[in-house]
């Protein structure tokens, strides 16, 4: 059985991974000409995605890549004293088991898992799918896949291919963010530095084996802003425009904004769907049910809803007519609370009031001095998406394929 998965950033890779070593053939799309390395920012895996990369042999090399992030500096705007705080001890009480991994050094480490055992056609996008299952691409010749998955993103191309438009499905939670790659010079050594002022936080970070360091910017805004997605001039412009005076160190981040070698810009935006599957086609990760980048935990949720589909498609012999409405039902719950949870977290991370300025500043820096019992009853109450996300429980999906079984030798990788 053919399957064809578009994307290769995570989702995209973690379910070629599993479909392989549950004995499907397995090709992946990639409009980037390589594996894309856009700067991206940290993000969050949570014990359910820790415990599937731990069964794909991957566990040594993602703790290896950690940012090893363990202090926080809070500066609030317009006061005199910043709050020191001991990320460490928040990250232990909100999980035992959590780590941050930059984007791009996750998606690596996946890809590298499947390069030798699935086809990567880089360089190329989906224009069409019939209902039969053929495929034409931008440069390859059409091919037939009994079953294609859509594993591209927030502005994912399968989905407007199969479902219409982005508007139809984007909810828009009233922020945006952006991303910007810096010079170590700045001095971090495991120091977050953040910048929190009404309607706008700031943080500049940098991971221990990395010579730069990044800068991500969060904002509020009213309504959706008028620019276009490939339109960078403009997008540094409204980031200037959100920030200005915020701080004099602020102020130097964005001074590189014209030297940065990796930019990124997007709005904060829900995908919400009544459904990821039609005919032969579904989606899977930010692509289906994106809970908010840079808000929602959507990393964790990409890795656990490439694995329950690998999972259910295996039960299902490969009947997508069984496995998708049996992934569907699997991964709904799941779905609904990182949207809430993404919800409640922007709310605190991008404060709306000098209030939830304050709040936001003296909680993080409370919860670090409490000792430990207290300080994990007290995250649990406060912290919605870290319970959420490590509460989730899967099926043990096992292979039905030795990994010693030809395309399927992944398990030392």
């Amino acid at each position: 059985m053919r399957i064809l998965i578009s994307g290769a950033s995570i989702a995209g890779p973690v379910l070629a991974y599993w479909l392989t070593r549950h004995g499907f053939s397995v090709t992946v799309v990639e409009r980037a000409p390589a594996l894309r390395k856009t700067g991206g920012h940290a993000v969050d895996l949570f014990r359910p995605a820790m415990n599937i990369s731990q069964q794909m042999g991957l566990i040594a090399r993602v703790e290896e890549r950690a940012t090893g992030t363990n202090r926080m500096t809070i500066h609030q705007e317009g006061a005199r004293r910043p709050v020191r705080v001991n990320l460490s001890k928040i990250f232990n009480a909100t999980s035992d088991r959590h780590l941050e991994i930059m984007r791009d050094d996750l998606s690596e480490i996946y890809y590298d898992a499947t390069r030798d055992h699935v086809e990567y056609l880089f360089g190329d996008s989906i224009t069409a799918i019939s209902p039969d299952g053929e495929v034409q691409f931008e440069r390859a010749t059409p091919r037939r896949f009994n079953i294609v998955v859509g594993a591209d993103g927030l502005h994912s191309n399968v989905r407007r291919l199969i479902f219409g438009e982005e508007p139809r499905f984007g909810a828009f939670i009233g922020a945006y963010f952006g991303v910007l790659t810096l010079p170590h010079a700045f001095g971090l050594d495991g120091e977050l530095l953040m910048h929190v002022g009404v309607g706008r936080t700031a943080g500049m970070y940098g991971a221990r084996h990395l010579d730069e360091a990044r800068a991500l910017l969060l904002f509020r805004s009213e309504h959706e802003l008028d620019y276009h997605h490939h339109d960078v001039p403009r997008q540094k412009e409204l980031l200037r425009g959100a920030f200005d005076g915020m701080h004099p160190e602020v102020d130097r981040w964005l001074d590189e904004l014209d030297r940065t070698p990796a930019f990124y810009f997007d709005s904060i935006t829900q995908v919400r769907m009544d459904t990821w599957s039609r005919g032969r086609v579904t989606l899977v990760g930010d692509a289906g049910y994106c809970p908010g980048p840079a808000v929602g935990g959507s990393t964790s949720l990409a890795v656990v809803g490439a694995y329950v589909l690998a999972g259910e498609l295996a039960r299902a012999g490969g009947d997508h007519q069984r496995a998708f409405p049996a992934y569907e039902h699997a991964m709904a719950g799941h779905v609904r609370g990182s949207h809430a949870a993404a919800l409640s977290a922007a709310k605190t991370l991008i404060p709306a009031s000098r209030l939830g300025v304050r709040g936001l500043a003296q909680g993080a820096r409370l919860i670090s001095a409490l000792p430990a019992r207290p300080r994990r009853a007290l995250l649990r109450l406060a912290s919605k998406s870290a319970r959420l996300h490590n509460a989730m429980t899967l099926d043990d999906y096992s292979p039905s394929l030795p990994a010693s079984a030809g395309r399927s030798d992944l398990a030392g990788c």
